[in-house]
């Protein structure tokens, strides 16, 4: 994935700058940033590729945190 920082101008002549969207291509990120800001003029993109998240969970992982939680100590008084 690509993040795409834009800096437009609205068609009401407002800059707005640091606008980021995550898309695989540049015409996609456009695409999704004229969806939020109708007839806007695209003064500059700049593209930096991020690297993908590799926190995801497993149904192992999440087994072992739930088998976990039933070992830890109970509070006296709690069943």
């Amino acid at each position: 994935m690509t993040r795409y920082g834009f800096t437009i101008k609205t068609r009401h002549g407002q800059r707005v700058a640091n606008i980021h969207i995550m898309a695989g291509t540049q015409v996609d990120a456009e695409r999704r940033l004229r969806q939020m800001y109708h007839h806007c003029e695209i003064l500059d993109c700049r593209g930096e590729a991020v690297a993908r998240r590799n926190d995801t969970l497993d149904v192992e992982s999440v087994i072992g945190m739930i088998s976990a939680a039933d070992r830890s100590p109970q509070k006296a008084g709690t069943h």
